[in-house]
């Protein structure tokens, strides 16, 4: 059916319940930033398939409002439908709301469907639209009306995370979590987030591409855990560890009817943030809400996981480096797709023990493709890599030791001066990023600034975050932290020792080009003063910067040595594990400069 065709199904249904316009988002029942194609209606009506973008469709409009990273994919993406892409420049204002307002007269009707919107979004929509007598339906799902070949849950089996990676039990979590909860007087604390669940449950499942976790809802009790899932997900032995644990398996569904029967004078505690609106309206007790409990226990990694991680970004490392001298002698003979390259990097990681899946889908972008931040190649549809111009890679995998996330840029042929002054722009903003010292409380908007003072000096920027926190074997983004100029939730959390996160600066030449360098750096004690605690970061990431493509009469002295020693790490680390042809071509790759 084509997106057209589909627009006036769903405005048909808008006039039989006479709504005037109607919210559709990115998100499932649970918050998640990825979701299972079941619950991909914002695609299914739109036809943009990025990752980011709310849909609001009028009588007479069709918009979709997301951010910097998807402003070239979705221009292709809507050329041939009624929908308008709607930019968001600010993430901390997209302006959805002030254009509902503009558009719609007082005694209007907005709708939408309660279960994939969260609560403290529900809250703020109400309290601005009523400033223009505007009302708000909630349990309007026509998408589900009329979707009629949409796909169903998913069902795949789930497992264990064992403790050997996750260094906690099950019980030691869910007793960490309890100790919160009773010096909060709380009885019940409900966990709608996915990633949160597989974590302290030390679980780990397949629902969603790249993201290892799985549909559920979780209530953590005084003295059990309620746990919300399709029983056939599970198989014998594992029901009876989690019942050891005293962990009860309960249909899925049946969470919002458990909700309805709380006892009306215990405390529920839920994160207004992670819990939809349809679900906070099923309780009947007292409610107590705030930032998820585990959300800020799984982002401080404990020493197993970080020892973990390591090892993971090693087995990582030595991936990369076999795909690169892979791709570097290809091109001597061929054209690569950039679709290959990205099937290519995912086997030489599949060759590691403990390799699950990519952790998102590869970018691969060569020469203006590059400049398409989150550009995703096809097999039909992509570009050839030759020897001869800029690509950008950023891909990640999930391993059972870890999680990891990379990109590099690098260069076949001869750079020129304009290519290399604005790679060195981004390099400085990810090194200084890296070498900041900071006292404890600082927070990720603070940080942001380093990153692009370069960049700034020469009237150039960027429009996504510089960093976002990563998951062990979780999701690849991963809250509560994030390093962004946007004053979004995330840019407010304070920087822990024991949080991992990205630092991916870059810059996107539309039509040319595009530079991203990121790396995983681990927050670490650095010093303690009279003045306090000091944290930096040390990276995890392990695969050397395109030295062809830095401009070095832009470095300082200071910078040239961070590059060595970071280069001299990566050699160190990565030799052991290869060949000899492989490591004279690593060798050469982190030659002084």
């Amino acid at each position: 059916m084509l997106i057209n065709d589909k627009l006036k199904l769903l405005r048909s249904k808008m006039v039989e319940n006479s709504i005037d316009a109607y919210l559709i988002p990115s998100s499932d029942p649970h918050q998640s930033e990825y979701v299972a194609d079941h619950f991909k209606s914002r695609e299914w009506i739109s036809g943009f398939t990025g990752s980011a973008g709310t849909v609001v469709v009028f009588k007479d409009f069709a918009g979709m409002w997301t951010d910097s990273r998807y402003f070239i994919q979705a221009e292709n993406e809507f050329k041939d439908s009624e929908f308008q892409l709607m930019k968001i420049i600010d993430r901390s204002n997209p302006g959805i709301i002030d254009f509902i307002l503009s558009k719609l007269p007082e005694g209007s009707t907005l709708g939408c469907d309660g279960n994939v919107f969260a609560l403290e979004e529900i809250i703020d929509l109400q309290e601005k639209i009523s400033q223009k007598k505007l009302s708000l339906n909630t349990n309007l799902d026509f998408i589900g009306e009329l979707w009629k070949d949409r796909p169903s849950l998913p069902g795949t089996i789930i497992f264990d995370h064992f403790i050997k990676y996750a260094g906690k039990s099950r019980e030691e979590k869910m007793n960490e979590v309890r100790n919160i909860m009773a010096e909060n007087n709380i009885n019940e604390y409900l966990i709608p987030a996915l990633d949160s669940i597989a974590w302290i449950l030390n679980l780990r499942g397949d629902d969603i591409a790249f993201n290892p976790v799985f549909y559920s809802f979780g209530i953590l009790r005084e003295k059990d855990f309620l746990l919300f899932i399709d029983e056939k997900k599970i198989d014998e032995k594992l029901k009876a560890e989690l019942s050891q644990a005293s962990v009860i398996i309960n249909e899925y569904s049946e969470i919002y009817n458990y909700l309805s029967k709380t006892k009306t004078d215990d405390t529920l505690y839920v994160d207004s943030a992670l819990c939809n609106f349809n679900l906070y309206n099923s309780i009947s007790c007292k409610i107590k809400t705030g930032v998820d409990y585990v959300s800020e226990l799984k982002a401080i990694k404990n020493n197993t996981e970080i020892d973990n991680l390591k090892q993971a970004h090693v087995q990582d490392g030595v991936s990369l480096v076999k795909f690169f001298r892979w791709l570097e002698q290809e091109l001597k003979t061929r054209t690569v797709s950039e679709f290959e390259a990205g099937e290519q990097l995912a086997n030489f990681r599949s060759m590691h023990s403990g390799y699950i899946s990519e952790s998102f889908e590869p970018i691969v972008g060569f020469g203006k493709n590059g400049a398409i931040v989150h550009y995703s190649a096809s097999e039909n549809e992509c570009s050839d890599i030759t020897d001869n111009g800029m690509l950008l890679v950023d891909s990640g995998g999930q391993y059972l030791n870890g999680t990891t996330d990379i990109t590099r840029t690098i260069y076949f042929g001869n750079p020129d001066d304009i290519e290399k002054s604005d790679y060195t722009a981004v390099l400085k903003g990810h090194l200084a990023v890296k070498k900041l010292i900071f006292p404890e409380g600082i927070n990720g908007f603070q940080i942001d600034v380093f990153a692009r003072q370069y960049l700034w000096d020469r009237g150039l920027n960027f429009y996504h975050g510089t960093g976002h926190g990563v998951g062990f074997f979780l999701n690849v983004h991963e809250g509560p932290q994030g390093i962004t100029n946007s004053l979004v939730a995330r840019a407010k959390v304070p920087i822990k020792v024991g949080m991992l996160t990205s630092n991916e600066p870059g810059y996107y030449k539309e039509g040319h080009y595009g530079i991203r360098i990121e790396n995983l750096i681990l927050a670490v004690s650095a010093m303690e003063t009279e003045h306090g605690k000091f944290i930096k970061h040390e990276d995890v990431t392990l695969f050397p910067y395109e030295t062809k493509l830095i401009n070095f009469s832009m470095l300082e002295r200071c910078e040239v040595q961070q590059i060595n020693e970071y280069h001299a790490k990566v050699y160190d680390s990565l030799s052991p594990f290869l060949d000899d042809d492989e490591k004279n071509w690593l060798e050469d790759k982190c030659r002084k400069i």
